[in-house]
């Protein structure tokens, strides 16, 4: 990179942290101290002394690179101070000229910051931030559970106990209590198909010889264990919905009054008011999207708010989800198209969202039937997604309603398309089309 004139500088007062596990290194711009890189410790008060150093040297903005989860203690007392913190992308400065180290990193990141060559990350609220770290924690409660469902599974295989084979749901009504009434110690096969539900398909017959098995010890611990765990998460699981309720609740703007149903059960009153609380605080009531259920909301809304301002465009916000094909191009040619890789979490919930439209007989749906027809799958899984996010941006910053218009109404739109596009193809060829049966 070729040495500018300061007279070029976007932010002639900028200053850079490369944040690690242990210390952190800081360099500020070379005319505001004789040494303009400093390492600083990771203790609270090595980072309150850090950022009274940059207050002196009169830094007003701070590159900080994210690196794994060492950045959030420095972003957060920074922020505190007053200083504008910019969280930058480690893939944006990689590319460190000559010999690698901590001084060079932060130095190299002090001087792209301040001609102006890096771009914040876009990091939602602090009251967006609380919500998103329990939201996150339920996310990786679930799994956990998941994981040890498979184990309870693995364990009754292990003794020939095929449940699986005569009931779809293990951890179902029937499935719960029979692998209790297991680990209780009851052995008999007869007493233990006395737990069959009326909705189940199989008869009582086909449970008890699925629960005719070998009753090995060993097994039959690791089952205890795994369902004395899966009582532990799901104790957790109530902590953490407990507590996004009462957060969602104090965002909420209006009040949700549940006892206009008194005939509905707990678990249903609480989806209304978890909904209820989302429609209130977004504005508009995205569960109105065919495809997005309460938990794609909740995961859209916890991970970034509904302040949209940080975004220019529809365009941007869809190109930040990795929802818009790429521009390679080179010597007028097009090398590549493919959205780039992503884990954000909003991507993926949106792709879950339009996998789930396949059968639907909304105007979405046919969207996406219609681009199956035309290409591979997960192109047209992207292409959906990508309208969902439009749809999401459009409601949150205009608060519009949706409404869907059907599926015929779709479909009768693109036949009209198609006659349309018909109609000037023979037109430019010199002909004239007419319907079957009208007059020549």
């Amino acid at each position: 990179m070729a040495m500018r004139k300061r007279e070029d500088e976007v932010f002639p007062n900028a200053a850079a942290v490369d944040a690690g596990a242990s210390s952190h290194w800081v360099a500020v711009p070379p005319h505001r101290t004789d040494a303009p890189v400093r390492e600083v410790g990771a203790m609270t008060d090595d980072l309150n002394a850090m950022a009274d150093w940059l207050l002196s040297c009169g830094v007003d903005v701070v590159a900080l690179e994210s690196t794994g989860v060492y950045w959030i203690p420095v972003h957060e007392v920074l922020e505190s101070r007053g200083l504008k913190v910019w969280l930058v992308d480690a893939r944006q400065v990689k590319y460190v000229p000559g010999r690698k180290s901590d001084v060079q990193d932060c130095q190299w990141l002090q001087r792209l910051m301040s001609y102006g060559l890096l771009r914040a990350a876009f990091r939602p609220a602090a009251d967006v931030c609380v919500i998103r770290a329990v939201a996150r924690s339920r996310e990786v409660l679930l799994t956990q559970q998941a994981s040890w469902v498979q184990r309870m599974q693995k364990a009754l295989v292990q003794m020939n106990i095929q449940l699986t084979e005569v009931i779809s749901d293990v951890m179902g009504q029937t499935g719960q209590a029979i692998i209790r009434d297991i680990v209780a110690g009851q052995r008999d096969a007869k007493l233990l198909a006395k737990h069959r539900h009326r909705r189940i398909k199989s008869s009582e017959q086909e449970i008890v010889r699925a629960l005719t098995g070998n009753w090995r010890e060993e097994h039959l611990f690791v089952l205890g264990q795994a369902l004395a765990m899966y009582d532990d998460i799901a104790r957790h699981l109530r902590e953490c919905d407990q507590r996004l309720q009462a957060l969602l609740a104090e965002r909420s703007a209006a009040s949700v009054d549940i006892g206009k149903s008194p005939r509905a059960d707990s678990k249903t009153r609480a989806a209304f008011d978890v909904r209820q609380h989302l429609a209130n605080w977004a504005g508009a009531e995205l569960t109105r999207i065919n495809g997005l259920g309460l938990d794609s909301v909740m995961k859209i809304l916890s991970e970034i708010g509904t302040d949209l301002s940080r975004f220019a465009n529809v365009k941007h916000f869809c190109s930040w989800w990795g929802l818009c094909p790429a521009t390679k191009i080179s010597g007028g040619k097009v090398l590549s198209a493919r959205t780039k890789r992503s884990a954000n979490r909003v991507r993926q919930a949106l792709k879950m969202a339009a996998m789930s439209l396949s059968h639907s007989d909304s105007a979405l749906g046919a969207f996406y039937r219609r681009l199956c027809s035309r290409m591979d799958k997960p192109r047209a899984n992207t292409a959906t997604a990508h309208k969902l996010a439009r749809l999401v941006y459009f409601m949150l910053t205009r608060g519009e309603a949706f409404v869907d218009q059907g599926q015929q109404r779709y479909e009768e739109q693109q036949r009209q398309r198609s006659i349309a596009a018909l109609k000037r193809r023979a037109a430019a060829l010199g002909f004239h089309i007419n319907p079957i049966g009208a007059a020549a």
